[in-house]
């Protein structure tokens, strides 16, 4: 079943009332070809991450003094340290989470100073490339970075600068200075970073509502997939790719409990995960009694967290409906949310996903026409 709500229900109101929707004159979402790996490795990612930053130490000065086969006391000539490498945080397109991030990030040491006024070469910046959306906190939770656009940095910890050599301690009354600097060491810093748009579709539901399957038959995802009753502790991405270059990412969040904004369950930690989703697709289980009471739970909690996050552009799907149970449902359901528009899927047998994938992509790209139509007023 697929449901537009709030903002987006008046404009699929006006387009139902046109034209019925042909989707054929819609993108098409391109289907692998090359079966899935066999490994069973655990694919999840990482959202949020507690770094410490360590910045490069400065190179140490030089004592030294020039000994020439004319002039065996030609004067110091100590050169000084190069500085040290700053760690830096930058918002780029490659990444989409944090799993290449380790713990504890540190900068390279500058060189120190040599004789003949040779000056020690300056570290190499550490540049960590984190995704699009990060927002850094540092240790007493306050945000100091937001890099909401491609290619901003954040200097997260700078290197020590590079020591004097003698030689710069020369003066007229101190002609040959027998002292040097060390170069300090770099900035010591901790930062916690989050990940604000984490995807474009989020997947919400009840435990064993089926989210896993739809994911996996929609992407190259593996999330794991049982016959017994579970639910995901870690959020799960699949990319869809469509005929006109265009990929969307879609997360399978863990599931939600009642009370969650109480954070009952994985509580708040969930709700933070679909806040991070541009268009929330709430999943289903049609074989379930009443299932339409399901979506009414979920927004609840949704309206209870506060903020923005209930106004999020929508869909719900009702999955399961290949059993014999969601039959019946599905009748009840069309009658309970008479102004929507109603589709059953079934992700395990793979009925109507084509659909489903074209309406995701429709609803996408009004949501991003109504912000730019917004952004120009």
């Amino acid at each position: 079943m697929v449901l537009f709500t709030h903002s987006s229900r008046f404009l699929w109101r006006t387009v139902l009332s046109q034209n019925q929707v042909n989707y054929c004159q819609l993108a098409t979402a391109l289907r692998p070809k090359k079966s899935k790996s066999t490994r069973k490795e655990a694919q999840y990612f990482s959202d949020a991450k507690r770094v410490r930053t360590v910045g490069g130490k400065g190179g140490d000065g030089c004592v030294s003094f020039l000994q020439l086969w004319c002039n065996e006391r030609a004067g110091p000539d100590g050169g000084d340290g190069g500085n040290g490498g700053h760690v830096i945080f930058q918002a780029c397109n490659d990444v989409r989470n944090f799993n290449h991030v380790s713990s504890v990030q540190r900068a390279t040491e500058g060189t120190p100073g040599s004789a003949k006024e040779c000056h020690g070469k300056n570290a190499k910046h550490t540049i960590i490339k984190v995704p699009i959306g990060t927002v850094i906190r540092n240790a007493k939770g306050a945000i100091v970075a937001d890099l909401a656009q491609a290619d901003l940095m954040f200097v997260a910890a700078r290197g020590g600068a590079g020591g004097k050599g003698n030689r710069f301690f020369t003066t007229d009354r101190e002609t040959s200075p027998k002292v040097c600097e060390y170069g300090p060491p770099g900035e010591d810093s901790s930062y916690v970073l989050e990940l604000r748009s984490m995807a474009e579709v989020g997947l919400i539901g009840f435990p064993n509502a089926g989210k896993s399957t739809l994911l996996n038959a929609l992407t190259r995802a593996k999330p794991k997939v049982a016959p017994y009753a579970f639910t995901t502790l870690r959020p799960h991405l699949g990319t869809v790719q469509y005929d006109d270059h265009v990929q969307l990412t879609i997360a399978d969040l863990p599931g939600l409990v009642p009370d969650a904004h109480r954070n009952k369950g994985l509580g708040i930690q969930f709700l933070k995960h679909a806040e991070r989703c541009t268009l929330l697709l709430f999943v289903l289980d049609a074989s379930a009694s009443e299932p339409w009471q399901q979506y009414r739970q979920l927004m609840h909690e949704l309206e209870q967290f506060g903020g923005s996050l209930a106004q999020r552009p929508q869909l719900v799907v009702a999955n399961k409906m290949d059993m014999e149970a969601s039959a019946a449902n599905y009748e009840q359901l069309q009658q309970e949310l008479k102004d929507a528009n109603i589709l059953g899927i079934s992700a395990k047998m793979g009925q109507n996903l084509a659909q489903l994938l074209s309406t995701i992509r429709s609803a996408y790209d009004r949501h991003k026409a109504d912000e730019q139509q917004q952004h120009n007023i």
